[in-house]
């Protein structure tokens, strides 16, 4: 990252910029780094100013106990201050959830675009979600990263034969790097339901995304966000899972943040 800019609490919050035209924050999901976000900063930079970040506890970035979401929510206010004063926010899986969070707490934001933000959408959901968050905070206090990394791997759905295949892998120490932000993560999370009445306080345009090359529960999810925000659009990307093609996606992100 080339730039630092300074959260209120002291964190020093590393990012990019890239582009020129309207400012775009784009906020990666758990296990990531901007650096994730950076081919679909690419794909953007040619109408849009457009800012990775290394969220706090990874990457370039620094941390501060203890975790709050506000501090979080804080990293983004001063991202946008950096880069203007006023950006619209694109945010995948739970950085989904941190920007509607960030949205709802009124930062100056233009429009709001998110992606498969895994909110729990039935009971049987939302008791996975109660007992990953209870399993990932003893792993972590007691130290065991590579075990919180393989909970939210399981979490994700991966089977166990992929998962040892991946603890052997060159990439599992970077892994465990940022097994502490899983439970950042988790917590921008909530208690993994919509949070309807929060985001009923979302004054700007939202638009909430899925792909329809999964489970169907992405899909009921983004409709829940798009029905409960006043200014919500729902809509599915063909051929695309969790993880969503750049030269799909930022098509339909630039259509959006110009109107």
């Amino acid at each position: 990252m080339d730039k630092k800019t300074l959260s209120p609490d002291g964190t020093r919050i590393a990012y990019r910029r890239t582009g020129q035209g309207p400012a775009v924050v784009l906020v990666s999901g758990a296990m990531s780094t901007g650096a994730t976000m950076a081919p679909l900063a690419a794909e953007l930079s040619d109408r849009f100013d457009v800012t990775v970040y290394d969220r706090r506890g990874r990457g370039g970035s620094g941390d501060t106990a203890p975790y709050a979401v506000e501090r979080e929510v804080e990293d983004l206010a001063a991202l946008i201050e950096a880069v203007g004063g006023e950006a619209s926010l694109y945010g995948v899986s739970s950085g989904g959830a941190l920007v509607l969070r960030a949205a709802a707490s009124g930062l100056p934001v233009r429009r709001v675009a998110v992606y498969e933000v895994p909110y729990a959408m039935d009971d049987e959901a939302a008791r996975a979600r109660a007992e990953y968050t209870e399993r990932l905070g003893e792993a972590l206090g007691q130290g065991r990263r590579g075990d919180a990394v393989e909970l939210f791997l399981r979490l994700t759905g991966l089977g166990e034969e992929v998962i040892r295949g991946a603890r052997q892998s060159p990439m599992w120490a970077g892994l465990e790097s940022v097994a502490p932000s899983l439970a950042y993560d988790d917590a921008v999370m909530g208690d993994a339901r919509v949070p309807r009445s929060r985001l009923a306080g979302i004054t700007v345009p939202v638009l909430a995304l899925a792909g329809d090359a999964g489970d169907a529960w992405p899909r009921e999810a983004a409709r829940a966000v798009a029905d409960a925000v006043p200014q919500g659009t729902y809509r599915v990307l063909a051929g695309q899972s969790h993880l969503a093609e750049p030269g799909v996606l930022a098509p339909v992100l630039a259509e959006f943040f110009a109107a």
